[in-house]
């Protein structure tokens, strides 16, 4: 399937009174992530107005600490498929040394704000991470 990588920009603000990059914005991280990979593998722009997705359920692994001089990307890719809800697998990871700092699971559903309920999950996005 189908992986996207963002280039992270840490901000003098995601640092914390430790020197390293707090977990909370380590979570704001994998959300750019997530929606470079729903606007690039999934075309998901006119989505949100009608069909789009919603967050069901997240954690993090947090595996080392990320310091404010690193360059990081975030790298997401569906890791499974279901009937009206799906799983993004991420990881933050410093460039150069492939050191892994942070994994998330995230399982998104399928949803008609419009109706407000769960959808399957469109044909076009199952097609779209298999190609």
């Amino acid at each position: 399937m189908k992986v996207t990588k963002t280039d992270i920009q840490i901000r003098f603000a995601d640092v914390d009174i430790l020197g390293h990059v707090n977990n909370v914005n380590l979570q704001h991280y994998f959300d750019v992530g997530k929606s470079d990979f729903f606007a690039e593998i999934l075309d998901a722009g006119d989505y949100w107005k009608g069909e789009g997705i919603i967050t069901a359920a997240t954690s993090n692994s947090y595996i080392a600490q990320t310091r404010p001089h690193e360059k990081v990307y975030v790298e997401t890719r569906m890791e499974k498929i279901g009937n009206k809800s799906f799983t993004l697998a991420q990881r933050i990871v410093a460039h150069g040394s492939g050191e892994v700092k942070a994994e998330s699971r995230s399982v998104m559903v399928a949803f008609d704000f419009d109706r407000q309920e769960s959808i399957p999950v469109p044909d076009a996005w199952r097609m779209a991470v298999e190609e």
